[in-house]
């Protein structure tokens, strides 16, 4: 009886000459892990003076507790519903006049770049109300609208449309021309030009305009709450300076930067997801 033949190994395949092959998974970890310490040894580095500076009387802990009770008070702001009220309140207010901005600024935006006749009617009354800050304007918007939901959310749209607005203009006006050319000469209509050529080389500028407004409708957002408004961030941050509750105040903050950051992330999220076309940055 003739003996059972092994089957063959399966054959690597083959590697281009002169082109190293992927790195092991070992290297790959440890490349990883060096890149997240280089970019956390900062804030590690901050959070380290922050718990420490109190405790060795460096700080009056008064006014600057340690880290660790600031978290401690963090905790139980979550675990008591108080934290999820407050966020929500200003995720609520801050989203929709976010949202409200992006649907009227970038329709604007490119009107503004594609038609010259939008652009030398509206120019001027834009350039005098971008150099107007938003928060100069909120007793305005206070006294026109109330102090209720109203307000907050206009000065939010108010603050969230000039970034939108005036980068969106500009990534539509300075897509290069010679790309233009081409699609019509391959036969484009002028919605195929806009769609497969102009929206794609603005989307950078557009979404740098986003982020920016991101991080704006948080800031005023929170000054608004600060003067009038009985929920939100703001609100939580300024009654607790005024009752004196020191550690409550520091939580509110750092609730506000966690906030800030993931709202940052989500739209770099989004910016990739739409930008696919774009060499990968390191």
């Amino acid at each position: 009886m003739a003996d059972t033949l092994a089957p063959p190994a399966p054959a690597s395949p083959p590697r281009t000459p002169g082109l190293p092959g992927p790195p092991p998974p070992t290297a790959w970890l440890l490349h990883t892990a060096a890149r997240w310490a280089r970019r956390c040894a900062a804030v590690a580095a901050l959070l380290l003076l922050w718990e420490t500076a109190p405790r060795l009387d460096l700080v009056d802990r008064v006014f600057l507790p340690p880290l660790s009770e600031v978290l401690d008070t963090l905790a139980v702001l979550i675990r008591n519903g108080q934290m999820g009220e407050h966020v929500s309140a200003s995720l609520g207010r801050g989203l929709t006049g976010f949202l409200v901005a992006v649907a009227a600024a970038v329709p604007l935006g490119v009107l503004l770049a594609w038609y010259r006749p939008v652009h030398d009617l509206l120019a001027p009354l834009l350039e005098l109300f971008r150099n107007t800050a938003a928060l100069a304007l909120l007793p305005v918007f206070v006294l026109v609208l109330g102090i209720g939901e109203a307000s907050k959310i206009a000065l939010v749209i108010y603050a969230c449309t000039f970034p939108i607005l005036l980068n969106t203009a500009t990534g539509v006006r300075t897509v290069d021309p010679l790309l233009v050319k081409s699609a019509v000469s391959l036969g484009f209509s002028p919605v195929g030009v806009f769609a497969r050529v102009v929206l794609p080389a603005a989307l950078p500028s557009v979404f740098t305009g986003i982020r920016m407004a991101g991080t704006s409708s948080l800031l005023v957002l929170v000054a608004a709450e600060m003067v009038g408004a009985r929920s939100g961030l703001g609100h939580l941050v300024n009654a607790a300076q005024l009752n004196f509750q020191i550690t409550h105040m520091y939580a509110g903050i750092i609730a506000i930067a966690v906030v800030g950051l993931l709202l940052n992330q989500v739209l770099a999220s989004l910016e990739r997801r739409f930008s696919r076309w774009r060499p990968a940055r390191a």
